[in-house]
């Protein structure tokens, strides 16, 4: 076979696998459209569950995780992207710089409930937080900041260092040059790894199991210090350990859809405001 025929069947097979994922994709996304439309209307989201939840709505787990991400996104977003510019701008290339970076990316693929467990030992027990909406969302706080750290410090690779030696041959400090020049270059990629970062906080379970997230609360939560619902812990209880799952079975595919979008739209989120950045810098 020549080269031409061997590229011809490799980008084949490489169409033929993207297909693959992308069928059985629309089929997962297709069933949990078509089955959970159905339970979604204005009651469903906007009411408490009830009657042990075989009734009402989800109100208390859009809720609580709308705030345990927030709070995620005040430890993790300021605390990542600073500690990006460290490492990418300030840190000089030794050993040890290579031993943190090697770190985080490690600590970016451990498993989220050995975060979990952390949480419980760290911010549960020893600060004493209890099990609560800021000890869950400071524990993924700790799973998302490395995805953040990672994907903000290759955003800051990407801009060319004429754009620092421009800024320093005139005059500006090493900091007026990060601040004008750099960040406003950087910024659509770091908003991408944040978003993402947050939308993959949004859907985690096993970091919450422990720290805070309860199986059922017909009320919202009053404090940071409070327990809370969330769509993930409460899509799992529904869909695996619920007393009359057969029965509840459309509300779990309504929470699921309901999860989904809340995931996809901040994606979307992602995807529009890297766009809009990007122009802005191109004007």
């Amino acid at each position: 076979m020549t080269s031409r025929g061997r590229e011809l069947a490799g980008f084949t097979l490489l169409r033929i696998a993207a297909l693959f994922v992308l069928l059985i994709l629309v089929i997962i996304l297709g069933d949990i459209i078509i089955k959970g439309m159905g339970a979604i209307s204005w009651g469903f989201l906007t009411t408490v569950p009830t009657n042990g939840m075989t009734e009402g709505g989800i109100l208390p787990a859009i809720i609580g995780t709308f705030f345990v991400t927030l709070i995620t996104a005040v430890l993790a977003v300021p605390l990542g992207i600073f500690a990006a510019i460290y490492l990418n701008e300030y840190a000089v290339k030794t050993k040890m710089t290579r031993l943190i970076r090697l770190s985080i990316r490690n600590l970016a693929g451990v498993p989220s409930i050995v975060f979990g467990l952390f949480g419980v030992a760290l911010f549960v027990r020893l600060f004493g937080f209890g099990t609560s909406l800021l000890a869950a969302g400071m524990t993924l706080g700790l799973l998302t900041l490395p995805v953040i750290i990672t994907a903000s410090e290759e955003a800051l690779k990407t801009v060319p260092n004429s754009y620092r030696d421009g800024s320093l041959a005139l005059g500006a400090t090493k900091w007026q040059a990060i601040k004008t020049n750099v960040l406003p270059s950087a910024i659509p990629g770091i908003l991408t790894g944040v978003i993402l970062g947050l939308a993959r906080a949004a859907g985690e379970t096993a970091p919450i199991l422990f720290t805070g997230v309860a199986f059922y609360l017909p009320f919202l939560p009053d404090s940071v210090y409070s327990q809370f619902m969330a769509l993930p812990y409460h899509l799992y209880i529904m869909a695996t350990q619920h007393h009359a799952i057969e029965q509840v079975r459309p509300l779990a595919y309504g929470t699921a859809l309901v999860l989904i979008i809340l995931v996809f739209s901040m994606n979307l989120i992602a995807v529009i405001l890297r766009s809009y950045f990007r122009r802005k810098a191109v004007r």
